[in-house]
C-alpha cells in the first residue's frame, strides 16, 4: 500500500498541481464577481424600486431552488444555443461558444452572488439608521450615504460569513470536472481510471483539497479579527 501510495503521489502530484492553479485562478475571480453580483442585488432590493426589488427577489429564489451542477450545465450547454437563436432572429449565423472555465466563474458569479446578496442586505438593515441621518445632515447625498456610511461597515460586518462561502467555493470547484475543466476532480478521476489506484488517488485529493482549505480557512479569521479592530 505504501508503496501504491508513493508511485500515486509521484505521478499524480505534478497533474494536481496545474489543477490547483485552475481551482485557485476559478475561485478568486469567481468570488469576486460574485461579490459584484451580490453586492448589485441587494442595493437593487433596497432601492425604493418595487418593480425591480420584486424581481430580484424572483431572480434568487429561482438560483437558490435549482442545483448549482444544473446551472453550470445550463450556462454550459444551453446558453449558447439562447445566443446563437437570438443572432440568427437579427439575420446574423454565429458560432458563439463559452469556455468551460468561463462557465464556471459565470455560474460561481450567479450562484454565490444570489446567496450572498441576502448576507450584505441584512447586513445594510442592521446598521444603525442614525449613520444615514448623520450622513445627510452633513450634505452627502443618498448614494454618497450608502457608498460612505452604510456599505464598508456592512461589508466588515460580513466577512465572517464571506470566509465561510470562500471555502464553499473552493469545494465546490470539483463540480466544474462534469463540465471537462481539468481541475482537481477530472484530473484524479483520469489518473485512477488508468492505474486503478482508486484509494490512493482519491485520498491524495483530499489531503489537497484541505491543503488549500484550511489554511483559507485560517486566514479568514485572521481578516475577521482585523476588521473587528478597525471597527
Amino acid at each position: 500500500m505504501e508503496l501504491h501510495f508513493k508511485k500515486a503521489f509521484d505521478t499524480l502530484g505534478p497533474s494536481l498541481l496545474g489543477g490547483v492553479g485552475i481551482v485557485i485562478y476559478i475561485t478568486i475571480v469567481g468570488f469576486i464577481c460574485a461579490l459584484v453580483v451580490a453586492l448589485l442585488i441587494a442595493i437593487g432590493r433596497l432601492s425604493k424600486s418595487k418593480a425591480l426589488g420584486r424581481i430580484l427577489s424572483i431572480f434568487i429564489e429561482l438560483v437558490r431552488g435549482t442545483p448549482l451542477l444544473v446551472q453550470f450545465f445550463y450556462i454550459y450547454y444551453v446558453v449558447p444555443m439562447l445566443l446563437n437563436g437570438i443572432a440568427l432572429l437579427f439575420g446574423y449565423d454565429t458560432n458563439i461558444q463559452l469556455q468551460a472555465p468561463t462557465c464556471g466563474i459565470i455560474g460561481f458569479a450567479i450562484n454565490y452572488g444570489c446567496y450572498m446578496s441576502e448576507v450584505i442586505r441584512s447586513a445594510i438593515l442592521a446598521i444603525d439608521p442614525g449613520q444615514r441621518e448623520a450622513g445627510l445632515a452633513l450634505g452627502f447625498s443618498e448614494g454618497q450615504v450608502l457608498f460612505h456610511f452604510i456599505i464598508p461597515p456592512a461589508l466588515r460586518n460580513s466577512v465572517p460569513v464571506f470566509g465561510n462561502y470562500l471555502v464553499m467555493l473552493i469545494k465546490d470547484t470539483s463540480l466544474l470536472a462534469m463540465i471537462s475543466v481539468q481541475e482537481l476532480l477530472l484530473r484524479t478521476k483520469t489518473f485512477a481510471s488508468q492505474t486503478f489506484l482508486t484509494v490512493e488517488a482519491y485520498t491524495i485529493l483530499a489531503g489537497v483539497y484541505l491543503v488549500i482549505s484550511i489554511p483559507l480557512s485560517q486566514l479568514s479569521k485572521i481578516v475577521e479579527r482585523r476588521m473587528k479592530q478597525l471597527r
